[in-house]
């Protein structure tokens, strides 16, 4: 009888097994969970996992960066634009005709307006 014993002390209860395999957060937190073998036979699959997911986030983050970078983009150009339209009116306004005599008459230049219509010249 002593020996029925022994080998039922060695062999574990069907309630040990089942918690011995059964995942509570104990075991998660521990570690314990990566000494299960279902982790030790996928471990090249969640490696691909983990850096697919470093990837994902990598390239989320670079997205908005340059999402930022053409948003400031826009704007440079916008105010750009604005400049050259400012600057364009006022060159269209100092080279009209009469801010030209203008300028002619109060820099008492010998210069005079055309009397005559200018030539067209047509090469044949």
């Amino acid at each position: 009888m002593e020996e029925g014993q022994k080998q039922n002390a060695q062999q574990p209860k069907d309630g040990q097994a089942a918690s011995s395999k059964h995942m509570s957060i104990r075991s998660i937190l521990g570690g314990d969970i990566l000494a299960n073998d279902f982790f030790k036979r996928q471990t090249r699959l969640l490696i691909l996992i983990m850096i697919l997911t470093v990837l994902y986030i990598d390239n989320r983050y670079s997205s908005q960066q340059e999402l930022i970078e053409i948003d400031k983009l826009k704007k440079d150009l916008i105010d750009i634009k604005y400049d050259a339209l400012t600057r364009s009116s006022e060159l269209m306004e100092k080279s009209r005709q009469s801010r030209i005599e203008e300028y002619i008459s109060t820099e008492d230049s010998r210069l005079q307006t055309a009397t005559s219509r200018p030539y067209l010249i047509k090469k044949d």
